[in-house]
């Protein structure tokens, strides 16, 4: 094991503060463009965030039969990386299902380079059956396919070669180079609380990832929600803390009125972090009591102001 842990634990805005703040970029809410998307990211970074997140996600299709899709988050995270400095970057979370193994560490590793290291490759197996269907990729036996298309990515960004053959992926004599200025590349997430996921990945991640939903946006709901991390980590005889735990925080600011999501079995049944700043602080500052070492926080509303209006919360968990 390294001496320094490979993702990230400590704030870079900060060394007071208690766990690392992020923040997810709007997908579906509404149509925002480029030149605002690039404001809130240097926002962002001017506030004090530590990192800044992007759905990757094409397509969604809702009851009533009307249709929403973000942008392509990776070419996004490219833009992105070139209007900041020093926030860490990445999907929350990449569907490996959305592209052929050896292209998506290929793009991480370019990621890496154009961010100058600040780069983090969170993976997940996808949920959506419209956007699978939309792009033509098998929904069925999505966790096997995960498991080969993780063995070919983590291959290649840890030893920069693969020779692989699976039921369901391949990639013969793949050679990844150039290659990223990380060693051994990026930090890798995983996005899952499933025991066959956290089991396939528990050995080789960095970072664990939940969703808002997993926890019950509650500090409290985390040791729940990590219990099959912790499982799976014992299983691969790793110490519980080799792993950073992060978890996304649904935050309702001044002017929230619900943020949409795409999956709309979530809308009306989390509570949201709110009140005032000293409240949201102490919500926050809980989760790090839970363990947690960073945050990505799900605002409502999703704007440049509401970004900066972090300011006063970010002070009191550097105080």
């Amino acid at each position: 094991m390294p001496d320094e842990p490979r993702y990230p634990r400590r704030s870079t805005a900060s060394a007071r503060r208690p766990l690392r703040v992020g923040v997810q970029l709007p997908e579906v809410e509404r149509s925002v463009g480029w030149p605002e998307l690039a404001d809130m990211a240097r926002r962002a970074e001017d506030v004090g965030l530590d990192s800044i997140w992007v759905g990757d996600h094409l397509l969604y299709r809702f009851d009533d039969g009307s249709t929403r899709g973000p942008w392509e988050s990776w070419t996004l995270l490219a833009a992105l990386a070139a209007v900041t400095s020093r926030v860490t970057l990445g999907p929350l979370v990449a569907a490996t299902a959305f592209r052929s193994p050896f292209l998506l560490a290929k793009q991480a590793s370019t990621l890496d380079e154009v961010s100058a290291g600040r780069f983090v490759l969170a993976l997940g197996a996808g949920w959506n059956p419209v956007e699978f269907a939309a792009l033509g990729a098998p929904f069925d036996h999505r966790i096997a396919r995960f498991e080969e298309a993780f063995t070919i990515v983590r291959s290649l960004l840890r030893d920069g070669s693969v020779d692989f053959v699976g039921r369901y992926c391949s990639a013969r004599e793949a050679e990844l180079v150039p290659r990223g200025p990380t060693p051994g590349g990026p930090p890798l997430m995983i996005g899952s609380i499933g025991p066959r996921m956290l089991a396939a990945t528990a050995p080789h991640v960095d970072a664990w990832n939940a969703w808002f939903a997993d926890t019950g946006n509650a500090a409290t709901g985390v040791a729940s929600a990590a219990s099959s991390l912790s499982a799976a980590l014992a299983a691969a005889g790793r110490a519980p803390d080799e792993v950073a735990r992060t978890v996304a925080v649904l935050v309702q600011l001044a002017g929230g009125t619900g943020r949409v999501q795409g999956d709309p079995s979530e809308l009306g049944r989390i509570a949201p972090l709110t009140g005032s700043p000293e409240q949201v602080a102490d919500g926050l500052r809980a989760y790090a009591d839970a363990g947690v070492t960073e945050v990505q926080l799900v605002l409502d509303p999703i704007t440049g102001p509401a970004i900066s209006s972090l300011g006063p919360v970010l002070a009191l968990l550097d105080a």
